[in-house]
Formats: structure tokens, C-alpha cells, sequence
């Protein structure tokens, strides 16, 4: 089984890249290497802070969220 597939838990959120990274400011390549997505479809599950909320507001447009 893949750690992909895995649900997140209550106080974790997942977090999928949705477009590539080409053509963006270097702020938001680098937002998106802190949050660990390199490659399209890539989903990480991450704990749901104000630390993480706030990175995922800086790549909003690039990102798909599920709680």
C-alpha cells in the first residue's frame, strides 16, 4: 500500500499539486519545495497549522487541499 493513499486524521490535511511550477515567482518555488511537492500529482499529508495554512495561501492557485 502506498503512503499516498493514506486518509489524513483529524488534525492533518492533504494536500495535492495540481500545476507545475514552471512560470512562477522563485517565492512560490520555494513554498512549494518547503511544502515537499516537487511533481505534479504529488500529495503530501500535512499537520493542519497556521504555519502550513499560511504556505498553502502563498500557492493557492497551484494546489488542491482536502481536510
Amino acid at each position: 500500500m502506498e503512503k499516498n493513499s493514506e486518509k489524513p486524521s483529524a488534525n492533518q490535511i492533504k494536500i495535492k499539486l495540481i500545476h507545475s511550477a514552471i512560470c512562477t515567482n522563485p517565492k512560490q518555488r520555494k513554498t512549494l519545495c518547503a511544502l515537499g511537492l516537487t511533481k505534479i500529482n504529488q500529495v503530501k499529508v500535512m499537520p493542519d497549522n497556521e504555519c502550513i495554512r499560511g504556505m498553502i495561501k502563498v500557492v493557492s492557485h497551484l494546489v488542491q487541499v482536502e481536510q
